[in-house]
């Protein structure tokens, strides 16, 4: 049953292709049930950021499964995206431990647009939330966004690869300084009060904005932030066009699945304002602005994608990090990869104590029929002596049976067939669930 990542990225695919992939967040859980019924997808768990769109699953079938999950992607593509591109070409498929490392180096920021973005590891806790409402997560993905949870909060508390706060709302500031300068003194709207608007808002506040105007689809949004920051004014979506008209720079991220700031709308602002130019930055994915506002002369449209200069220029701390991170990943892989490996001596030894334990009990049962003239303080002593005498009798094989499994996974097979025939554990017909597939195969597999 092996473990997979199916996914596109920021290094895969443009932003156009990824949208078109992005799944509402109200519709993840439902499409992760959906997901459920795909015949060799045994569990399965959707991570979706700005940068990627990427499931992770636990497989009866590598290759069938790898097709389920690509026809899933394909089926749940938004504006005909089958018919305008070949999918499978931005897409990739990561088996066994480079699916684990992947998921490592995602949560620990390290395979992000921006390098150690804080965002990440609460899209990673998201993403094991929503698997656990659909209920698609089984014990194997669920010990793995657990140990990719806690490997992203080791990276960051050990090493400095969260220094130099940036964030893409942050590098979006940022971008706009390089174009206009220093903000004091410029009028700027955010549209959407998400963790990105937010960061904004806060943002443009300690830069001396002159004029914040924030815009949501439900207004009283708008007026907690403003009422949070103690800056700025909140104004319902009809009234874009007038916040428009009047802004020098517009940073936009909401969830929607359409366009927000459309052609028509910027055209009508710039025509009340034509010798003043307007910067907008679009960190949402899918985009809210739509691309063709780039033709109206004075507008400069930049998306995520269009970030990465600006986030390459911060980063050089962050950077001197990796190494450290890709040694806490290492020892959270190992640590990943014997619990794995290890899921082979669990029913082998259940099934082992389960037949001592029936022995023992049943032997007893004679016994104390067999001595009726036994006190209970007698029965209760044979009865310890006989859990004892099981007990270790037992341990050392069932040491020997936990080290097998972690160490060989060859041999472990070897094994736990020997037992099951000696002991007639009666685990042949199970042999195929108990068996998992081994993160790096055997030399002599």
């Amino acid at each position: 049953m092996p473990l997979v990542c199916l996914g596109l990225s920021h290094h895969t695919a443009p932003i156009e292709v990824r949208e078109r992939h992005a799944f509402p967040p109200s519709r993840v859980v439902e499409s992760l049930i959906a997901l459920r019924d795909y015949s060799s997808v045994k569990e399965a768990a959707m991570l979706q950021t700005c940068g990627r769109l990427e499931i992770y699953a636990e497989l009866d079938d590598y290759e069938a499964g790898v097709a389920q999950l690509r026809s899933f992607l394909g089926n749940f593509g938004h504006g005909e995206a089958r018919e305008r591109y070949d999918l499978d070409s931005y897409l990739y498929t990561l088996l066994g431990r480079q699916a684990i490392e992947h998921l490592f180096r995602v949560s620990t920021g390290l395979d992000s647009m921006l390098i150690g973005e804080a965002e990440i590891l609460g899209q990673v806790k998201d993403a094991y939330i929503a698997a656990q409402q659909a209920k698609s997560l089984g014990k194997s993905l669920h010990r793995l966004f657990r140990e990719a949870l806690n490997a992203g909060k080791h990276a960051r508390s050990q090493t400095r690869i969260g220094d130099e706060s940036t964030s893409l709302a942050t590098a979006a500031i940022d971008a706009a300084k390089l174009w206009l300068g220093p903000l004091e003194g410029k009028s700027v709207v955010v549209i959407g009060t998400g963790k990105m608007g937010r960061t904004a808002v806060r943002r443009l506040r300690d830069e001396g904005a002159q004029r914040l105007i924030v815009t949501n689809r439900t207004i009283s949004r708008a007026q907690e932030l403003i009422a949070e920051v103690g800056f700025g004014e909140a104004i319902e979506m009809p009234g874009l066009v007038d916040a428009l008209a009047a802004a020098d720079i517009v940073v936009t991220s909401t969830g929607a699945s359409h366009f927000v700031v459309k052609h028509d709308a910027v055209a009508q602002a710039m025509a009340r304002r034509p010798d003043r130019p307007l910067f907008i930055i679009d960190i949402a994915v899918p985009r809210d602005t739509d691309p063709s506002v780039r033709e109206l002369s004075g507008v400069t449209l930049v998306d995520v994608d269009g970030l990465k200069t600006v986030i390459d220029e911060r980063l050089d701390v962050r950077r001197e990090a990796i190494p450290q991170v890709e040694e806490i990943i290492e020892e959270f892989i190992a640590r990943f990869g014997a619990w794995y490996q290890s899921r082979l001596a669990v029913p082998v030894i259940a099934s082992l104590t389960q037949k001592a334990e029936a022995i023992r009990t049943s032997e007893l049962a004679r016994l104390f029929g067999r001595a009726p003239e036994l006190s209970e303080r007698e029965k209760m002593l044979v009865t310890g002596m006989s859990m004892t005498i099981v007990s270790k009798f037992l341990h050392s094989v069932v040491v020997r049976i936990r080290e097998k499994a972690t160490s060989n996974h060859a041999e472990a097979i070897a094994q736990a067939r020997l037992l099951d025939e000696l002991f007639e554990l009666n685990l042949a017909a199970r042999m195929a669930e108990l068996l998992p597939t081994p993160l790096v195969p055997d030399a002599d597999e």
